[in-house]
């Protein structure tokens, strides 16, 4: 074998080490952490689906005043302390898209028909939320009907992130507010009086990393959304023959 044939074979092999190498301490690795990963969050979904099916079987038609629907932004709204004199329900899910909720929409509202709904969702698929957003309203309308539904505008953010994500934000909250208009919703604004037009982001104290909500962001949500969910209750009890609770 020749001294040329030698080195280029020398240099295979050693390209090949350094591959597996690269393969079983970098690739692989990370592509098991990435399943655990998944493996973990398919779990905490599903138990999460398993709460709610056992709410739903707790309540009759109507009982629960307000379901909230969302992402993790609803997730971690204390709202059973922030609502203090109705009965609420959480169904915020972190890392939600549009797509993931419109799968769970029977067991998350459907089948336990609260009399307010309010939904705050597509912070997680900006690009590409209005590619269902309508068929989530549609389903509101068709199988709760005498459901009153609130419809929250994507919130105003900062940092690195999420801060460059504002002006997209923005634009999106033009079409849901439309779509709210539509389908004779109520839409609360809650990009606005987050947002610090100095700054360009979120206002200083209202999230912890640009994106979630600490107490003084959520206190400020909530004297946004309380009053619209008061009057969303009262416009269902004129219209039902439900007494108030």
């Amino acid at each position: 074998m020749s001294k040329k044939k030698i080195i280029i074979l020398s240099s295979f092999v050693l390209l090949i080490f350094v591959f597996l190498i690269i393969m079983f301490t970098i690739i692989l690795p990370k592509i098991n952490k990435e399943k655990e990963w998944e493996e973990q969050v398919r779990q905490y979904y599903a138990a999460k689906i398993e709460i709610y099916e056992e709410e739903n079987n707790k309540y009759s038609d109507y009982e629960v005043d307000v379901a909230f629907l969302g992402d993790s932004l609803t997730e971690g709204y204390d709202v059973t302390n922030y609502y203090q004199e109705f009965l609420v329900v959480n169904r915020g899910i972190g890392g939600e898209t549009t797509i993931g909720l419109e799968k769970r929409m029977q067991v998350s509202v459907y089948d336990l028909k609260p009399k307010v709904v309010v939904m705050l969702i597509g912070a997680n698929n900006m690009n590409d939320m209005f590619s269902n957003y309508e068929n989530l309203l549609n389903g509101l309308k068709e199988n709760l009907p005498d459901t009153k539904v609130v419809i929250l505008s994507l919130t105003a953010m900062g940092g690195e992130h999420w801060g460059p994500k504002n002006q997209l934000a923005a634009y999106n909250n033009v079409k849901i507010s439309k779509y709210a208009e539509k389908y004779g919703f109520y839409y609360v604004d809650l990009f606005t009086p987050l947002y610090d037009i100095e700054s360009g982001q979120v206002y200083d104290g209202y999230t912890s990393d640009g994106g979630h909500f600490t107490k003084v962001g959520y206190d400020v949500v909530t004297s946004l959304v309380k009053p619209v969910v008061i009057e969303a209750l009262n416009s269902f009890y004129e219209e039902n023959s439900f007494e108030n609770r």
